[in-house]
């Protein structure tokens, strides 16, 4: 078995709708929100090459897809999911890290975010650098928190006023990420850093 996680092009349209069946099968397995979008939306994605595809040789292993908002100020890597067959082979972190690494190509500046309820996406954001945060600072773009509306969790959050839900946000700022690597790289100089390290006192 070989699984090949790259940016999705159009020869891999005819996907599309097992995309958004597995997503629909995992939010009902889960009972926790993961929004459906239009098989049409899935297909811009691909098209606009803002979508990562794991594939096993020519059957769907998972899929993530990355969208822009506020101006190009934050940018969301979303509809994360991956096939129950493969699950525990470590296939979402790869799908996650690619969305990753094709956000910060496309959006250098950008802030990327993401919700999720899943503790695996939370342990993989983390490890990428990203933070928990609060509603209130992710995008407040309204085109966004529209796309919650298929949910089954977003009667919470109209009833706390798009303050909270049932997902974690987490954000990832590159300006933020810069500043922890300059600090890290000014501590490992001071004297005795590694002595610390290696417990060497």
């Amino acid at each position: 078995m070989k699984i090949d996680v790259m940016v999705a092009g159009q020869e891999h349209l005819r996907y599309v709708s097992t995309i958004n069946d597995t997503i629909d099968e995992a939010a009902k397995a889960r009972g926790t929100g993961i929004a459906r979008r239009t098989d049409e939306y899935i297909t811009d994605k691909i098209n606009q090459g803002k979508a990562i595809i794991a594939l096993n040789r020519d059957e769907f292993v998972g899929f993530c897809y990355i969208e822009s908002w506020g101006h190009d100020d934050f940018v969301a890597n979303s509809g994360l999911i991956v096939k129950p067959s493969y699950r525990g082979m470590g296939v979402a972190k790869r799908i996650k890290k690619a969305a990753f690494e094709l956000s910060r190509k496309r959006f250098p500046n950008a802030k990327i975010f993401g919700l999720t309820t899943g503790e695996q996406v939370m342990r993989i954001n983390t490890e990428l650098g990203y933070v928990p945060v609060t509603f209130a600072k992710l995008t407040d773009d309204e085109e966004f928190w529209a796309g919650c509306k298929s949910c089954v969790n977003y009667d919470i959050l109209e009833r706390t006023n798009m303050t909270k839900c049932l997902c974690t946000g987490m954000v990832f700022d590159p300006v933020e990420a810069a500043k922890r690597a300059e600090a890290e790289k000014a501590a490992m100089k001071k004297p005795g850093f590694w002595a610390r390290v290696f417990g060497k006192y």
